[in-house]
């Protein structure tokens, strides 16, 4: 089988990076191609994944189109020359539009119900699209539900294990508490428009008065005053840190649910509302949801309760009974590419996981 894997989002490096191997180990040909976003190279590089960045950043709506263009262009001029069997991305308009031009199959994979831009440049041209069993939306009969989220594609315990030294290099003692706080820069097409804190800076302080140092990761820049709370963890070891955080809080729902599903208590800042967010607060108590206009003041009282509680385990019986309503999502990802190039049509394991 001869695999396109296209990356277009740091997270989407994560969510395929272990599809990828275990692929290459089966015997499979996998081509992977990028966009250039925030660390997309560096964490392929990383984790020594050959690929090929087809296109830079875009900084607005109408840079991202032209962007987007060129990244199209050439993944067909590449595709045609590989020939794949399947094409596979996480939204993926030019992964299905290149598809359909080069006659192979695709499979996409989404977890993001307002992304209308997706729905509709490539839905319709998509040969499967998986979404987690929470997505709330309608997709028709090319649609494969799993009982999983993306994070756990690379943050299950099969595939991961936060390593304690990331503690020293990031400044920390064992027994220090601290939160890990995201800021997102607002500029992907389903974004515009939207908000999470009022005032980073008020935000901060509060989490200090509190007790928490606050380490910042941030998709903008930040202001100068907290520049010293900007964390120096590298972005492939970011996941060790959330593990062993008290609390994240931020704007980013990738992030939110990264948290989450490590165990580490998650208060989700940010005026859209997503399907799996909802269900990791209302069945499993993991994110704390704030998408109203008080969402600001209301985060930050739900944060600060969740510092100066401290944890008594009750966050880790939460994770524990999750992990045990859900998948391994990478063993979705190898199995639905392979099924739609004809290796493997039989679904029931996937069937039987579930249950």
């Amino acid at each position: 089988m001869r695999v396109i894997v296209t990356i277009q989002h740091p997270a989407h490096v994560h969510f395929f990076k272990h599809a990828i191997a275990e692929l290459e180990a089966d015997g499979h040909d996998v081509f992977v191609f990028a966009r250039e976003n925030e660390v997309v190279s560096e964490l392929l590089d990383r984790y020594e994944i050959d690929h090929e960045i087809l296109a830079g950043e875009s900084n607005s709506l109408l840079s991202l189109a032209a962007v987007q263009a060129t990244y199209e262009a050439r993944l067909l001029a590449r595709a045609r020359r590989i020939k794949p069997d399947v094409i596979t991305a996480i939204g993926g308009p030019a992964a299905t539009h290149v598809a359909k031009l080069v006659g192979a199959k695709s499979v996409v994979f989404y977890d993001t119900e307002h992304a209308t831009l997706i729905k509709m440049l490539a839905y319709p041209f998509a040969d499967t699209v998986c979404t987690p069993e929470c997505y709330d939306g309608d997709v028709g009969s090319k649609k494969i539900e799993y009982p999983g989220y993306h994070e756990l594609a690379y943050l299950h315990p099969d595939r991961f294990e936060p390593d304690p030294s990331v503690l020293e290099a990031a400044g920390l003692e064992p027994d220090d508490t601290f939160v890990v706080m995201r800021l997102s820069s607002w500029d992907s097409s389903h974004d515009m428009g939207q908000g999470g804190f009022d005032d980073p800076i008020e935000a901060v302080r509060r989490l200090e008065d509190a007790g928490a140092t606050v380490l910042i990761t941030s998709e903008v820049p930040l202001p100068e005053a907290l520049e010293s709370n900007r964390t120096t963890t590298s972005p492939e070891q970011m996941h060790h840190l959330l593990a062993y955080a008290d609390c994240f809080v931020g704007e980013g729902a990738t992030m939110a649910a990264e948290a989450a599903v490590l165990g580490t208590p998650a208060v989700y800042v940010n005026s859209l509302s997503l399907g799996y967010m909802r269900e990791l607060e209302e069945e499993y108590g993991l994110v704390f949801n704030f998408n109203g206009d008080d969402r600001h003041v209301r985060s930050l009282e739900k944060a600060v309760s969740i510092i100066e509680a401290g944890d008594d385990g009750t966050w880790n019986r939460r994770r524990e009974r999750l992990l045990a309503d859900r998948i391994d999502v990478t063993d979705v990802i190898v199995r639905e590419l392979e099924t739609v190039a004809g290796i493997d049509p039989d679904r029931s394991a996937l069937a039987a996981n579930a249950d």
